[in-house]
């Protein structure tokens, strides 16, 4: 049985209507890859001063799946996989970038960073997804 994807408004990352929510509006590049902006709120916190490391996965992987999307395909993820290279602050103005690498059949490889306004990588992911 093919699961159906909905999208409600609910999306812990990019819906509008969920309250505790991340509220990300990516945009499609002309490169092909999508960006958002995003500005951590403190309540995010893992340790003082630091967003909590799940959050920015949480950012890099819906990057990642916006990159899936704007290419015509419904794919959800099966690997995951972040590296953390600098802490990411509350408040800090950031830039998302999300990018479909390569695709094999029924699965897409993308990449997706976060960076601050220095230009510096604060985390990148790596991801396979599984056509639906």
């Amino acid at each position: 049985m093919r699961p159906e994807l909905r999208v409600e408004g609910s999306c812990f990352a990019c819906g509008s209507k969920n309250p505790q929510g991340l509220h990300l509006s990516f945009q499609s590049e002309p490169d092909g890859s999508v960006a958002a902006s995003w500005e951590p709120s403190p309540v995010y916190q893992g340790f003082e001063d630091i967003i909590h490391g799940g959050i920015i996965a949480t950012v890099l992987d819906e990057a990642m799946a916006k990159a899936v999307i704007a290419g015509g395909v419904e794919a959800v993820t099966c690997e995951l996989t972040v590296r953390f290279r600098r802490p990411v602050a509350p408040g800090e103005k950031l830039r998302i970038r999300g990018w479909v690498t390569t695709r094999q059949k029924r699965k897409l490889a993308a990449e997706a960073a976060v960076c601050g306004e220095d230009g510096q990588e604060r985390a990148h992911a790596t991801g396979i997804f599984l056509l639906l």
